[in-house]
């Protein structure tokens, strides 16, 4: 039977819980004392139950010895601790003034591009700071000029969009144009039409003379 996963808290139940205590205290013994024999180590140990009796185990003779080296350890170990202490708190002192003055640095050169606190520049000074305004300038107008050439790039290809939908709208006018005229449909040999025009036979050259002269007579009238 597999046995269940024990919760870690305090066991409510006095007698079970004298009954763990016992258990596990023999088997951190057994643990203890195998440790020291194994790897040939120095292990000290000390419980005290709830009732508050005592149960160590020392590898050594005595378990004042091991104690007493714990001790003088314990302190090579926190003077150690408060040295690398010390040398950090140092080492972020020293860091926290040079950002101070990197600060202070940056602060005095950008009032220098803006033209303030100039007075007390030397030559170089102003020579430095004219270069940088002067890189600066030429980055800025590359800059605006690929924008501009961006711009008008989209603008162009804007451009042929637009003449190519005005080209379609063009083409779709003129199909309606020529689908809105009526077709007429071919004449059979059969069918009439009637015209304005009168055939017969020419006039003759007298009738022609006599109507010129009665044109040109109602002329001189």
């Amino acid at each position: 039977m597999v046995r269940g996963k024990t919760q870690m808290k305090r066991i409510e139940n006095a007698s079970s819980r004298q009954v763990t205590f016992s258990k596990r205290r023999s088997g951190l013994l057994k643990k203890a004392f195998e440790l020291s024999v194994l790897c040939d180590a120095e292990v000290a140990l000390i419980i005290f139950s709830h009732s508050g009796r005592l149960y160590e185990f020392s590898s050594s003779s005595l378990m004042s010895n091991t104690i007493e080296r714990y001790q003088k350890n314990a302190k090579s170990t926190l003077a150690n601790l408060r040295i690398t202490e010390e040398v950090y708190m140092q080492k972020l002192k020293d860091e926290a003034t040079d950002s101070y003055k990197k600060l202070d640095q940056l602060e005095d050169a950008k009032r220098k591009l803006l033209g303030e606190n100039i007075d007390s520049c030397s030559i170089n000074e102003l020579v430095h700071v004219e270069e940088q305004l002067g890189k600066s300038l030429s980055k800025i107008r590359a800059r605006k000029n690929a924008l501009m050439q961006e711009q008008i790039h989209q603008l162009k290809q804007q451009e042929a969009k637009l003449m190519k939908v005005n080209t379609d709208l063009k083409e779709k006018c003129e199909m309606l144009a020529m689908s809105s005229v009526p077709i007429s449909q071919p004449l059979s040999p059969d069918m009439e039409v009637e015209t304005g025009l009168f055939i017969g036979p020419p006039k003759t050259k007298q009738i022609f003379q006599r109507e010129n002269k009665r044109i040109l007579s109602k002329k001189n009238a």
